[in-house]
């Protein structure tokens, strides 16, 4: 059961009310995970304005939702996972292989491989990596600009999961299993 409530756009007043309405523009409704950050408007903008940002990445939006459910399922959040997954397929067209191998941070790209990888890391050693571990990300094509956008997905993400899980989340998005290689 859901720890804070979930407001109903219709029942959103001032601020909340305001950025539901420009949610709803948006993606045609409000998910939950908004819904739930909208007890406080602070939380909700913050989030948003985080992932506009990051939606303008020199990474792209496919490699943004791997990241996604890279991290979604190293933290086990079930609603990210869920969500990512939707979202990966249904609104960036990425592949049901792609997605399956992004949950435990893996894929048949070298370069894209790199990127879950370090992920995967970031989300393990909780941001303490090492020269050599960033080193590999340089060697495998990507720039100070790649690396910071990497670490700002996982950072975005890290959020959101924290969030969802805290807060139990209810899942409005179709079922999807987390990986069982969770990092704990």
């Amino acid at each position: 059961m859901q720890r804070l409530n979930a407001i109903g756009p219709e029942a959103a007043t001032g601020k909340t009310k305001d950025l539901f309405q420009s949610v709803q523009a948006k993606l045609g409704s409000v998910p939950n995970m908004f819904r739930t950050m909208g007890n406080s408007p602070a939380v909700l903008e913050g989030y948003l304005a985080f992932n506009a940002a990051m939606s303008s990445a020199s990474l792209g939006a496919k490699m943004g939702e791997l990241i996604a459910l890279t991290v979604a399922n190293a933290n086990g959040c079930e609603y990210c996972n869920a969500a990512h997954t939707f979202i990966g397929e249904k609104m960036v067209h990425i592949d049901p292989r792609s997605i399956a191998a992004a949950r435990s941070g893996s894929s048949s790209d070298a370069k894209t491989h790199a990127a879950l990888e370090f992920a995967r890391t970031l989300v393990r050693k909780k941001g303490h990596v090492s020269s050599q571990e960033v080193e590999t990300l340089r060697t495998a094509g990507y720039t100070d600009t790649g690396i910071a956008e990497i670490i700002g997905h996982v950072a975005l993400n890290f959020f959101t999961n924290i969030f969802n899980t805290a807060a139990d989340v209810a899942v409005d998005f179709p079922q999807a299993d987390l990986v069982e290689t969770a990092v704990i």
